[in-house]
């Protein structure tokens, strides 16, 4: 009876939050992965631009648009876009659109992407400019964020908390660790310093 005690008695909470810290860890690492594995991967190529080959491709074309999208006090917008999609294979996010006596101005950015459609609005006259920087200049831009949607804007803002919390936990493990815990904590304590000083340097 006394044995069947002991194998209910619950575990002490120490061990339940070491538990409970190293269960964290593991599925968060396992779930942020590839999150992981990418921006380590486009930090390093970001900091070295001279890695990007192929360098710059620009495109030119030239159409035609509806002249009656065009008249009148203000141009038909959203026909305008589409067009430029359907047709010219234009994408990316609309950055701008200009509207003038004599001319649209319309500007699309993407990740190492940019198109701009001039369009005369008295003959529907159409002159697209496309500059495309490559696949690897693509991925810096989604490093960084730029030009890019509201949706990858959250899978950059979850990646740095799951970061934070991976970070969090495997230091919260090391507490639990008594044979390396002091030399552990020193290594961190090393790191923390280091990490400031090159800071400092790099800051002037």
């Amino acid at each position: 009876m006394s044995s069947e005690k002991r194998d209910k008695a619950p575990r002490p909470l120490r061990l339940r939050i070491h538990s409970g810290i190293r269960w964290l860890h593991t599925y968060l690492s396992l779930v942020s992965l590839l999150m992981v594995l990418f921006f380590s991967i486009t930090g390093l190529t970001l900091n070295h631009a001279e890695w990007i080959v192929g360098g710059l491709r620009q495109t030119e074309k030239t159409g035609q648009l509806p002249v009656e999208w065009l008249s009148g006090a203000e141009p038909k917008k959203l026909e305008i876009v589409e067009k430029l999609r359907s047709t010219f294979g234009v994408r990316g996010a609309v950055d701008e659109f200009r509207v003038d006596e004599r001319e649209c101005t319309v500007a699309f950015k993407g990740p190492g992407y940019a198109a701009d459609a001039f369009v005369t609005r008295s003959t529907g006259a159409l002159k697209l400019s496309v500059a495309e920087e490559g696949s690897l200049a693509a991925l810096n831009d989604l490093h960084k964020g730029r030009h890019t949607s509201k949706t990858w804007a959250w899978v950059i803002d979850i990646s740095a908390i799951l970061l934070t919390l991976i970070s969090l936990t495997g230091l919260g493990l090391l507490f639990y660790l008594k044979r390396i815990r002091t030399l552990g904590l020193i290594v961190v304590a090393m790191g923390a310093i280091l990490l400031f000083v090159l800071a400092r340097l790099a800051l002037g």
